[in-house]
């Protein structure tokens, strides 16, 4: 266990909804605070202005509450921090870590046309590096880092080892524009600094970022963080995730029913792993998770295996808070309102075939229906006039027999043998009178859970109704 108290951060862009490779990078940074009794902070990188808006915060703030990520403190905006970053740049212009550069931008263009006329490096080499103060022209400048232009920069990454960059591979960046803002690479240093952020893990996508902020580090005398820099989700054919894989945004796996700690469990196994476990509950997660159970090579999205996993989630959960889940969803959703007692009775016979939380209210909807129960078309084909005439000659051996599932399939079953009939015969027409529908759980469990007033009142409605018609 690391001795040092954990910080670990997530850090994203309000430019649109929580993308499901952002929430797993949440997921596994408040894994590893949890585990280790450290802090989960939250950071909103919202220095672009122009597309960093309200509603995709919101969709952030949200996407983690869903998740059930909490986090420790309030959220910090980047941008409110703008003046700080500024300080930095100018700390290591005193210390001359960092140089006024006055090229302007179509000085530079017009070097890096240059260089690929005539085949060279289009890395950009400031003159005003080491220039002479006295030298320096009235013009608008910006701050760029001093880096060193020799030896190399070694980033020892938890998970992809030594990474290795060449200094004169990298280019003296800039850190505050000449406007005074702050460039996105000072900005996070500063904020993981001043946060006192321990560990960065995030998409790999970041790793070549990482030998720069790693030199801003060092001009400041900063310690640097452990990196961990995690593979990319991609799609089932092995390619970058997008749209056309299916969703992209954590909140349409909300709208699809998918109970949270489904998704948490789904989302974890999703590049880090714990021997064979698949399935595993939060306990266990904050428990085995660490750094060294994470691979190298990118994760597969794969709908099939998170139906699997949300499935045996159902069938684990306690059937109230599966009730609860159920109701959420639906409310999320837009659907009328549901009766949560009638849910309640039901899920305890319903949740071990369900994969989803609309499977959950589909499967219990005999218990939410009132009557008279509509008819779907194959339950009115079902209930014919001989169906009738059974249904209406059992309802006495139903009303006279002790109202558990065992004794209620025997009444069936020898009311079935007395009229040389299967079973099926006697309960298909039982499963449209109670159901509407043809596709239902047991008969005998929906009888139970119906109770035996509901029960025999929705088999006389039936009877009595399509008798008449």
């Amino acid at each position: 266990m690391p001795s040092a108290p954990i910080v670990t951060r997530f850090a994203p862009s309000p430019t649109g909804y929580l993308h499901i490779g952002g929430a797993r990078t949440a997921l596994f940074n408040w894994l590893f605070a949890r585990r280790h009794g450290g802090q989960f902070l939250l950071r909103i990188e919202d220095t672009d202005r122009a597309r960093s808006t309200e509603a995709a915060t919101q969709a952030i703030f949200e996407g983690l509450t869903w998740l059930g990520l909490d986090w420790d403190g309030e959220p910090v905006s980047q941008a409110a921090n703008a003046p700080r970053h500024a300080e930095v740049a100018r700390q290591m212009l005193a210390t001359d870590h960092a140089y006024k550069c006055f090229a302007s931008q179509s000085e530079i263009e017009a070097f890096r046309e240059a260089a690929r006329a005539e085949g060279r490096s289009t890395l950009y080499r400031s003159p005003w590096r080491d220039a002479d103060p006295a030298t320096y022209p009235d013009a608008p400048y910006v701050i760029r880092l001093k880096a060193p232009h020799e030896g190399t920069t070694i980033i020892d990454d938890v998970v992809q080892g030594a990474v290795v960059v060449r200094n004169d591979q990298l280019d003296d960046m800039i850190l505050l524009r000449s406007d005074g803002t702050p460039t996105y690479m000072l900005a996070v240093v500063v904020d993981d600094h001043d946060m006192g952020v321990t560990h960065v893990i995030r998409g790999d996508d970041h790793l070549n970022n990482a030998s720069r902020q790693a030199q801003i580090y060092a001009a400041m005398g900063w310690s640097e963080p452990v990196w961990a820099h995690i593979p990319l989700i991609h799609g089932a054919d092995g390619k970058k995730l997008s749209k056309r894989h299916g969703a992209l945004g954590v909140e349409e796996y909300a709208d699809m029913g998918f109970p949270a700690p489904a998704m948490r469990n789904y989302l974890a196994r999703l590049g880090w792993s714990h021997g064979d476990d698949e399935f595993f509950d939060d306990a266990q997660a904050r428990t085995w998770f660490d750094l060294d159970g994470i691979g190298r090579a990118p994760a597969r999205l794969d709908l099939k295996k998170l139906e699997n996993l949300s499935g045996q989630h159902l069938s684990a959960m306690d059937d109230e808070a599966v009730a609860a889940a159920a109701l959420d969803w639906n409310a999320r959703v837009g659907n009328a309102p549901i009766d949560h007692a009638a849910l309640a009775s039901a899920v305890p016979l319903v949740k071990t075939a369900s994969r989803t939380l609309p499977q959950v209210i589909e499967r219990a909807r005999f218990a939410l229906v009132s009557r008279p129960v509509t008819l779907d078309e194959k339950a009115a084909r079902a209930l014919d006039a001989e169906a009738r005439r059974l249904l209406a000659d059992l309802t006495p051996h139903l009303q006279s027999a002790t109202w558990t599932r065992d004794e209620l399939e025997q009444v069936a079953k020898e009311f079935a043998q007395s009229r040389d009939l299967g079973l099926g015969r006697i309960a298909a027409p039982l499963r449209a009178a109670l159901a509407g529908r043809t596709a239902t759980p047991s008969v005998f469990d929906m009888m139970t859970v119906l109770g035996p007033d509901e029960t025999l009142a929705r088999i006389v409605d039936a009877t009595e109704a399509l008798s008449v018609g």
